[in-house]
């Protein structure tokens, strides 16, 4: 069997099916459109797939043609989608919305209709890239920043600072304290009314339900305040902790860090908070109290602006939750639900049966990260009955172990579980020296402990026989046993390696297939660091690679939702360069069905020379049936330095919403037309190896495309021009 028919028929179980189965509304002058030449097969679709920057099996071009095509190519600075389709901005960092405005880096999205024509935007602000972030501040927001006199006044410090440890009357505070205000007020939660008319969807400005959350809500005006439901409300009100109290009991302020997320059967929207560990510390102890702000000290030198929680004494583990949002009521507090664990937050799908438990599923992203998934107590009456939250405040965390030949189960994180994480010798096997990172063993620290070799861990597991001894109990009542749950679930990453749950490589989103119910889960990247690297016996590159960069797409089929149930897995995709046995394109991220079942991907690739082949990220599409099915198309290339998130469709699939995140990260503002030249080896689908001369833009000035002036990042409408379903 050739390679291109080997992958074609893994796309086809991607989707589920057998290999023989048929099945600010202104066009601005960065949203374009770029086809490649008619390609054989693409008449069952209305459009031509874009014009990737490598060749690709289903880019209809002979050997010959692909060489002389991609000899050279020029990539550009704009929002690229197919002939015949149009794409429009929506809203973009600056806008005015509700009491605040429309963040920065925005992320994942949930449209809800509404009545009359018109609907709801949910709308994610991740982080800020300080270097457009900075170079855009004045004009999106229409203030400056005091940013320059503070990069000079912490200079000699190092470029960071631990607010408590100044005096009251320093003169560097209301500095930091002015900066520190603009970008926390940049991330969080945003919700905006919109509107369909002859020419799509457009923003309602002055909308009741429009609504800001952002990192800081609930700081002044305690009524903005976010609550807390499960077993970590008692850690925060409990009056003696190991390490840090912020006085403020369950009450959370604010929410940052948020990523991707997803919406219920009933209509509320899941908002998933993933690298808090940036702005507040990740550590923490026994009883599950955090450490103190300063070990997430303040910082701005002009690189890095981290450590936003300091100047306000945020507690570190009240960040890295699930937080939950009714975008029907803005006045309704937010909650974040501590039984679906503290972790780096990625990937939320959400089960609901009538007469079974509700099942979330939900990853973590980093390089040794895990996959979990939470059991409701309760059993859902009505998928759509809006009282179905009260689910998640009782139930299991549970997480899951990954066995080579295609099988796993899920570990339940709790006080009996038993500790037998893995060893360091499994990873000697593979030829690499990797630590098996646990709870420290002093249970009178914070944080963890790296352990180098077997004889190290058994000594380890000689003292902790389960996680209650990881975890104590403090007490002989019910509060100190919810306590005891809580402390594991706020330090669930380090319980999960404790217990043996397997080590991902960075599992970025979650869908349920409409059609079968499968579970789909994207992996954007084999990697390794100093806390972690995946487990190269599960996740293995096409050729068998114990590091495969490029990342897959699993099909997880559950086996039910009791203790200790198993489930069936297998790889359906792999990202990669074709002749190397990926499918073109490298990192895969957020995923999304149509109503029709299609699969939509969008990638997130970072900068690095070894990524460059693949150019700006994209938006891919992989047909469910027709003469494409099994065939990925690309359908959109995003701006210079951009990551394109957040895929999703209006009701009846004929706008595609999207966010283009970060544009011009790395290298920051395009002065003028300067480009730069890189050279690329590529291969033809005859196995020939050929040259490719590209020219790259330094830079970006998405979306107004005039040289010099900074990109912001912002949310799109891509249609069809006839206003046809994106695919009819």
């Amino acid at each position: 069997m050739n390679r291109s028919a080997l992958k074609r028929r893994q796309l086809l179980e991607l989707l589920g099916i057998g290999a023989g189965s048929s099945a600010a509304a202104m066009l601005l002058p960065q949203l374009e459109v770029r086809s490649s030449s008619t390609a054989a097969g693409n008449a069952a679709l209305p459009f031509v797939p874009v014009r990737a920057p490598l060749p690709l099996p289903a880019d209809g071009l002979s050997a010959a043609e692909q060489r002389r095509i991609y000899r050279t190519f020029n990539v550009d600075d704009k929002l690229l989608v197919p002939e015949g389709y149009r794409a429009e901005l929506l809203a973009v960092w600056g806008d005015p919305l509700a009491t605040g405005r429309f963040g920065f880096n925005n992320d994942y999205l949930a449209f809800q209709p509404l009545p009359s024509g018109r609907a709801l935007l949910s709308i994610n602000f991740e982080y800020i890239s300080p270097q457009t972030w900075s170079a855009g501040f004045s004009e999106a927001v229409g203030t400056p920043l005091p940013l320059e006199p503070l990069q000079q006044a912490l200079a000699s410090r190092g470029g960071s600072i631990d607010v408590a440890s100044l005096a009251t009357s320093d003169p560097l505070r209301p500095l930091i304290e002015a900066v520190a205000r603009a970008a926390m007020a940049d991330l969080g939660i945003g919700v905006l009314e919109l509107e369909q008319g002859s020419s799509g969807w457009r923003r309602l400005g002055g909308s009741r339900y429009e609504r800001r959350i952002d990192g800081l809500s609930g700081l002044s005006q305690q009524e903005q305040s976010m609550r807390c439901s499960g077993p970590a409300a008692a850690v925060f009100r409990h009056s003696q902790p190991l390490g840090y109290r912020d006085g403020l009991g369950e009450r959370i302020i604010g929410t940052f860090a948020n990523c991707a997320g997803g919406t219920t059967p009933w209509g509320t929207v899941l908002s998933a908070e993933e690298n808090f560990q940036s702005q507040v510390p990740e550590a923490v102890y026994a009883d599950g109290s955090a450490v103190f702000p300063e070990a997430r000290p303040f910082r701005w030198d002009g690189a890095r602006l981290d450590g936003l929680g300091n100047p306000f004494g945020l507690a570190g583990n009240k960040y890295g939750w699930m937080v939950e949002f009714d975008p029907l009521e803005p006045s309704k507090p937010a909650v974040k639900h501590s039984l679906l664990g503290r972790f780096r937050h990625e990937a939320v799908a959400v089960v609901t049966r009538p007469g079974e438990p509700l099942v979330l599923y939900s990853g973590c992203d980093r390089h040794g990260g895990h996959f979990y998934r939470f059991v409701s107590e309760g059993l859902v009456q009505d998928p759509l009955d809006r009282t179905n939250s009260r689910l998640f405040a009782a139930g299991r965390l549970e997480v899951a172990r990954f066995n080579a030949e295609g099988s796993g189960t899920w570990i339940t994180l709790e006080a009996t579980t038993a500790v037998q994480p893995q060893s360091p010798s499994h990873y000697e096997r593979f030829g690499w020296q990797q630590p098996t990172v646990l709870p420290h063993s002093d249970r009178q620290r914070s944080g963890s402990e790296a352990l180098n070799s077997d004889a190290e861990l058994q000594a380890y597991r000689s003292r902790y026989k389960n996680l209650g001894d990881l975890y104590p109990l403090g007490g002989d009542d019910v509060k100190a046993q919810l306590r005891q749950q809580g402390a594991i679930l706020i330090d669930a990453h380090l319980a999960a390696n404790a217990a043996g749950a397997t080590a991902c490589p960075r599992p970025e989103d979650t869908d349920i297939d409409p059609i079968n119910g499968d579970l789909l889960i994207a992996f954007t990247a084999a990697g390794r660091d100093d806390s972690g690297c995946s487990d190269p016996a599960v996740f293995r590159g096409p050729k068998g690679e114990s590091l495969w960069p490029h990342g897959w797409v699993m099909r997880l089929s559950d086996g039910g939702a009791s203790r200790g149930a198993s489930f069936r897995w297998r790889m359906v995709a792999a990202g990669g360069l074709p002749w190397e046995g990926g499918l073109g394109f490298s990192h895969p991220d957020n995923l999304a069905f149509d109503p029709s079942g299609n699969l939509w991907l969008v990638t997130d690739r970072s900068g690095g020379a070894d990524l460059d082949v693949f150019g700006n990220n994209s938006c891919w599409l992989l047909p469910r049936a027709g003469a494409m099915a099994g065939q990925a198309l690309c359908f959109a290339i995003g701006p210079v330095g951009c990551e394109l998130c957040g895929p999703c469709f209006d009701s009846e699939a004929r706008t595609l919403f999207l966010a283009v995140q970060h544009p011009g990260e790395g290298q920051g503002v395009r002065q003028g037309k300067e480009v730069e030249a890189q050279a690329h080896s590529l291969v033809d689908r005859n196995g020939q190896r050929f040259e490719q001369l590209r020219w790259v833009p330094l830079g970006s000035n998405w979306p107004s495309g005039v040289p010099a002036r900074p990109p912001r990042p912002g949310v799109v409408a891509i249609r069809r021009l006839d206003s046809r379903a994106l695919l009819s």
